[in-house]
């Protein structure tokens, strides 16, 4: 039984900036989420795509990003528990919780906070025969470690940004990048689709639309793919597929909790702490919903401070915390670490 006083479900960076909080308030976290490896949507979706919405960050990698909130609460020693699913709960007489993952793994908290962003994605799949036996032998769903496509001849399905993306990055890796689309449209930002329009007449990219994936071969991993083109059939040697025709999120197990649901987001009371409709369970990042919801990283970080106030409460009831800025108080980890500000010098000038 892993012992904790806020378990945090979902090690997106929400899950991770809840741990610093914590931290400043004596909280000792633990987290669980269904990834092999922290970061959420971050990590598995877009590492290597920037973002420019973080505050003093003009623009940071989403992976570089995760890399910085490990750092920043590495002195608070949460602890993980990586690539297994929670899925049972329950509430005990004293007001604390017991989950369990779906490797069986028990967890004890006094709190528990949701922060599993949209919940687990799902990538929408075509429909292909034998699709499942190419799963992971040359049909990839995301683009995690790039350099596993350099050198080699790589085909992107789609027409959204992120078959964009990835066919201008890829470019300058693979070996060769082809990119088909159903139709001769692209749904994506302007100067993405005018870069792409700019590698295939460099010859970088080879573009074929309409078309469609029909047919995938190979006797033991990926070696060649049908398309259908213009009525017409060909072939096209490869080694592999990426289909990026978007996600499909679900919230799992959690929706199961008894938790007030709404369009597969749980409501929380925004007014006062993110908390569930169950006392001690709160829903923070993009997992939750309330009237002016904004699905935005830093949005998730607010609501994961407020969130961190209340649990102190719960922990200590009665116990006024006095709030001091870490410019003043400094930081002291649970590994006996301290930050703090230089003091200032009292010396007299001659």
């Amino acid at each position: 039984m892993i012992q904790t006083d806020l378990l945090i479900i979902g090690a997106g960076p929400t899950g991770l900036f809840a741990v610093f909080e914590a931290g400043l308030l004596k909280i000792k976290c633990h987290l669980i989420d269904a990834l092999p490896q922290i970061g959420g949507q971050l990590s598995e979706l877009y590492p290597k795509k920037p973002i420019f919405d973080i505050p003093g960050y003009p623009e940071v990698l989403a992976g570089d990003l995760v890399t910085n909130l490990m750092e920043q609460i590495k002195q608070f020693q949460p602890g993980f528990t990586l690539g297994e699913k929670a899925e049972h709960i329950e509430k005990l007489e004293d007001g604390s919780f017991i989950v369990t993952t779906d490797a069986g793994t028990q967890h004890h908290a006094k709190a528990i906070a949701i922060a599993g962003g949209l919940g687990s994605f799902e990538p929408r799949k075509p429909v292909l025969e034998n699709l499942e036996f190419y799963e992971n032998k040359g049909v990839e769903y995301f683009v995690k470690n790039p350099e596993k496509f350099r050198d080699k001849k790589v085909v992107i399905a789609g027409g959204g940004d992120s078959a964009l993306d990835w066919s201008i990055f890829l470019a300058n890796v693979a070996e060769e990048v082809t990119l088909i689309h159903r139709r001769n449209e692209f749904r994506g930002a302007l100067d993405s689709v005018e870069k792409v329009q700019e590698l295939k007449n460099l010859g970088k990219i080879k573009l074929i639309t309409p078309a469609e994936v029909a047919q995938l071969h190979g006797s033991d991993a990926l070696e060649a793919i049908t398309i259908d083109e213009n009525g017409s059939q060909r072939n096209i040697v490869c080694d592999y597929l990426i289909p990026l025709f978007g996600l499909t999120p679900k919230l799992g197990p959690i929706a199961n909790w008894g938790l007030e649901i709404e369009k597969n987001a749980i409501k929380v009371n925004n007014a006062l702490d993110y908390q569930t409709n169950i006392k001690g369970i709160y829903a923070i990042g993009d997992v939750n919903t309330y009237p002016g919801k904004l699905k935005l990283i830093l949005c998730g970080f607010h609501e994961a401070t407020l969130m961190c106030q209340s649990v102190y409460q719960i922990l200590n009831p009665g116990k006024k915390y006095v709030m001091k800025y870490t410019t003043v108080s400094g930081i002291d980890g649970f590994d006996g670490s301290r930050k703090e500000a230089e003091k200032a010098v009292v010396k007299a000038i001659d």
